[in-house]
């Protein structure tokens, strides 16, 4: 999948969607936060002609041929998108993949639980391994990034993974945002274990590797798609550097952080110099 353009009207962007349908062209329209939409185009292969078309269609929307792509397809359609503004849950599901929901509802629960005062019992199954036999616990080098500890750490921590990790396995599919969380979860917790040993946890370290795996996917390979805002990318390098301050004596796993954004970086890096996409 390849991301081509955001429309603020989607009933402008279906008249597109019809002419290219009508081309043999499939694209979809997905909903996206602040009233955007996000237009899709399903194989890569057609990614020179499809760029074209939409420069034509943005020059000249309001040529014949696209109403009448749209009623020669009408009737054959078969998805029928709701033009109507989207609920909160919709937004939800259409922005993540089955691989973020996932992650999103299992740190819900476990903080949750953690609010029920099961704190010992849940810190002792998923904190980072630290004492003899814990090393072979294999699972626990990667269930810390589950625990968190504040409602405001999951919960921004939850649409920071929501926004990034939503967007990766829409565009390249479950595998690879699996690949960026055990690699990050598996790093960040490392270097924060050897910095101020394992009482540590949250996504915060795999988000800053969501961050950096597509800031410098954008930058390096800005033609597979995937682009972030400057604004968050100067926002989060501000916290990064506010975190190390400590703030109010406010505790952040500040080398997590770090260890996250290079480990993304690095896998960018391969993925865009090393890996063709597939059509």
């Amino acid at each position: 999948m390849h991301r081509l353009a955001e429309f603020y009207n989607p009933r402008h962007a279906q008249a597109f969607i019809d002419y290219m349908a009508s081309r043999g062209i499939e694209l979809t329209l997905a909903p996206e936060p602040e009233g955007k939409f996000a237009l899709w185009l399903q194989d890569s292969q057609h990614l020179i002609k499809a760029e074209a078309a939409l420069n034509a269609f943005i020059a000249d929307p309001n040529n014949s041929k696209y109403q009448e792509a749209s009623w020669q397809v009408a009737e054959s359609r078969t998805a029928k998108f709701d033009y109507s503004s989207p609920s909160l849950v919709s937004m939800v599901k259409a922005q993540a993949g089955p691989f973020t929901l996932t992650v999103m509802v299992v740190s819900l629960v476990i903080y949750g639980l953690w609010l029920l005062g099961f704190e010992s019992l849940l810190f002792d199954w998923f904190h980072f391994p630290f004492m003899n036999g814990d090393q072979w616990q294999l699972w626990r080098y990667f269930s810390h990034a589950l625990l968190h500890f504040s409602a405001l750490h999951v919960i921004f921590n939850c649409l920071w993974w929501w926004l990034l990790g939503g967007q990766i396995e829409r565009h390249s599919g479950s595998a690879k945002l699996v690949q960026l969380f055990l690699i990050s979860s598996l790093i960040s917790g490392f270097g924060q274990f050897w910095l101020d040993g394992p009482n540590f946890g949250g996504l915060s370290g795999v988000v800053y590797a969501l961050l950096g795996y597509i800031w410098w996917m954008g930058w390096l390979a800005p033609q597979r798609g995937l682009v972030i805002a400057r604004s968050y990318v100067v926002f989060m390098l501000v916290w990064l550097i506010i975190g190390f301050a400590e703030p109010a004596g406010i505790a952040i796993a500040n080398m997590a952080h770090l260890m996250g954004l290079l480990t993304g970086c690095a896998i960018a890096l391969v993925d865009a110099k090393l890996i063709k996409p597939k059509s």
